[in-house]
């Protein structure tokens, strides 16, 4: 293999504000699997990289991103990843995927990594320890590492535990909330109570990580709406996460909860019943000093985002003017 066909694995997800930060694949796909509204890993079997793999795919990224600074001098670029730079290695087919995944990374200068896929807190802690340290050695300029977990996961992580992962190097934690009233986890498969989702999220922040909750409005259809909104909203005033991201649901013919949509047990939302849902959620948030944030592109309400509590009125007004739009007018936000 020569050098611009080195390569080292990635997922297929990640958060939308992570678009640019470093990927890396610590685990593959989902231990659980089984949420109902999920289309992502179906069909894929779960399974552990081992410490070495995965130290071998940091050592080949660290490579690669030597080897781009080196072709960056002899672009006469001083070792910046600048357009030229860019531009040379995703203007040639010679160039692997990873190849053009860290010139990018270099290029926008986030210093930010996300480990892949679903729940990497699944593994050994001392494992997990040793990946982060690893990271951190041959990237020492890596400012923000993040990834996903369960709350099922750290419930059963000791607070020590947490603690020496923090400590290792990993910054913050997304975790899919997605709804906090019991009936509706239990309905769509989330395999988590309401409480464990309480006792995770400070578990997280206890541990001196940041925490990003994800929820879904449109998860409990036209039959569980208003307790959705309202029991989501209670659980996030007991955890106070430093985020809170909507995540509207959409349901594709491959996910388990079309079934259910198809036989009539579950009733979608109309845009205008969600709208509804998302300021009863919004108005019930308190207490708490969470950025919320709508950032998907799939989402109805793109414009809410605002700092609790200070934006609270703010994003309500969001919601508010759509539902004071003329039919018409509203259409265009179903659109896009």
């Amino acid at each position: 293999m020569t050098e611009k066909e080195l390569s080292f694995e990635q997922g297929p997800i990640r958060p939308p504000n992570e678009a640019r930060s470093l990927l890396l694949r610590v685990t593959r796909n989902c231990p659980w699997n089984q949420c109902m509204f999920c289309p992502v890993y179906k069909g894929r079997k779960f399974s552990l990289r081992t410490v070495e793999e995965i130290k071998q795919d940091i050592q080949t990224a660290r490579d690669i991103s030597d080897d781009i600074k080196a072709l960056s001098w002899k672009l006469g670029a001083s070792g910046s990843t600048d357009d030229q730079v860019v531009s040379h290695i995703f203007g040639s087919s010679a160039y692997s995927d990873s190849y053009r995944s860290i010139a990018a990374w270099l290029y926008y200068r986030t210093g930010a990594c996300f480990l892949q896929d679903a729940d990497n807190l699944v593994m050994k802690t001392k494992d997990l320890v040793e990946v982060l340290t690893f990271l951190r050695e041959k990237f020492p300029n890596i400012t923000r590492v993040t990834t996903y977990s369960r709350s099922r996961t750290i419930v059963r992580k000791s607070l020590e535990s947490l603690k020496q992962i923090r400590k290792a190097g990993l910054d913050r934690i997304h975790i899919g909330l997605e709804s906090g009233y019991d009936p509706l986890l239990k309905f769509v498969k989330k395999g988590v109570s309401a409480e464990q989702h309480i006792e995770a999220g400070r578990k997280v922040i206890e541990a001196g990580m940041e925490l990003s909750e994800y929820v879904m409005p449109g998860l409990g259809g036209q039959e569980m709406w208003r307790e959705h909104a309202v029991e989501t909203a209670r659980v996030l005033n007991q955890i106070n996460p430093h985020f809170i991201r909507l995540r509207s649901l959409r349901v594709p013919s491959r996910v388990p909860l079309y079934e259910k949509l198809k036989d009539g047990t579950f009733t979608m939302q109309t845009d205008d019943m969600l709208a509804e849902e998302i300021r009863v959620f919004i108005e019930s948030l308190d207490g708490i000093t969470s950025i919320v944030t709508s950032d998907h592109i799939m989402n109805l309400l793109e414009e809410v985002a605002g700092k609790m509590p200070e934006d609270k009125e703010k994003m309500l007004d969001v919601v508010k003017a759509y539902q004071e739009l003329p039919e018409s007018e509203r259409l265009i936000y179903r659109v896009g």
